[in-house]
């Protein structure tokens, strides 16, 4: 049984292995956990909490008895941020837990007016941004996460869209006075204050990551319209751009520590618009038996929509990126083809 245990816990994703582990434990513990993550990770967390079946008790002892041995090897957890938890646990736990978590964690807060526009739904964001300056809404698109700014610029119209790209490629350091203006405008929400330096944000890799995220229509045209502007901005934002193609381009053990992440479900959804060089780099990095299951469920798998693969591919996208980020694998060089 213990021997099933494991083998169920290896099919699991370590964001479901954590799921699990926060799922046991108590309000209170849990909310200390939680308050030191930021607003995604908070999000994935939730997301994957809600979507937890079947987890067996021996599952869950296997989970915990991994975590353990893996602690006992680290100096400490690593965990540090700013950020407060706002909203997801209502999803993953319920109001009424949620509301004494978000209470323990909120108490006390200092969160800046930036800072907790990462906690609301994009289309807000963009509503009380829509009709500020267009600096101040580049000043925003620059410093929220890839993925939340390329969904607020999805509700803005093309010329606009445009317009912010052009500033936040362009961004280097914003001033005090500026940061000082934004959160004045969101004072009547939000509580916080400027700091005294000037803050690096922007420039050409922020604006590839943002178009990243953008829906492929959307980015294409964008892309576009930056090239007609200014030709040379926009090959080097193609130039920084990392897509699904490129992961041809991750050696082998960052592919096989990115599979360790990603759940077999959304591996195949993404995998059903992949060209045959980047699924054969994917098998194999797989056991031989895992790479014929996965080429089994593949064929199997009948028609999938276009925006179902893309989907899939950007959430693997998000996975790579962020461990890219904490240094965990080397994406290499980016590419020049859109999804």
């Amino acid at each position: 049984m213990v021997e099933e245990a494991q083998k169920e816990m290896i099919n699991r994703s370590r964001l479901d292995q954590a799921a699990v582990l926060l799922m046991t434990l108590g309000e209170s513990d849990a909310a200390e956990i939680l308050k030191h993550l930021g607003p995604k990770e908070v999000q994935r967390l939730g997301t994957a909490m809600t979507q937890l079946t079947n987890v067996q008790q021996q599952e869950v002892e296997a989970i915990l008895s991994n975590f353990l041995t893996e602690v006992r090897t680290l100096t400490g957890l690593g965990m540090g941020s700013d950020s407060y938890i706002r909203n997801m646990l209502v999803t993953a736990l319920g109001e009424d837990k949620a509301n004494g978590l978000i209470d323990r964690i909120l108490l006390g807060g200092n969160t800046t007016g930036l800072d907790t526009l990462k906690w609301m739904e994009s289309r807000s964001v963009a509503d009380i941004i829509r009709n500020e300056h267009p600096q101040i809404q580049a000043i925003v698109i620059a410093y929220l996460d890839a993925d939340q700014s390329a969904e607020i610029l999805s509700f803005f119209p093309e010329k606009m869209r445009l317009d912010i790209m052009m500033r936040v490629a362009s961004l280097d350091t914003v001033q005090p006075s500026a940061l000082q203006e934004l959160n004045n405008i969101l004072e009547k929400q939000f509580s916080g204050n400027a700091g005294s330096q000037t803050k690096t944000m922007g420039g050409v890799k922020v604006a590839a990551e943002i178009v990243n995220n953008l829906d492929s229509n959307v980015a294409a045209e964008l892309l576009e319209s930056i090239n007609d502007v200014d030709e040379d901005l926009g090959i080097q934002i193609q130039d920084l751009m990392f897509v699904f193609d490129n992961l041809k381009d991750v050696d082998d053990r960052g592919i096989q520590t990115l599979l360790r992440e990603v759940s077999s479900d959304i591996l195949i959804i993404a995998l059903k618009g992949a060209d045959d060089d980047l699924k054969e780099k994917i098998f194999k990095n797989m056991s031989k038996r895992a790479a014929e299951l996965l080429r089994d469920d593949l064929d199997a798998k009948g028609p999938v929509k276009l925006s179902e693969v893309e989907s899939a591919q950007k959430e693997i996208l998000v996975i790579a990126r962020r461990m890219a980020d904490a240094g965990e694998i080397n994406l290499g060089g980016g590419g020049e083809q859109m999804l």
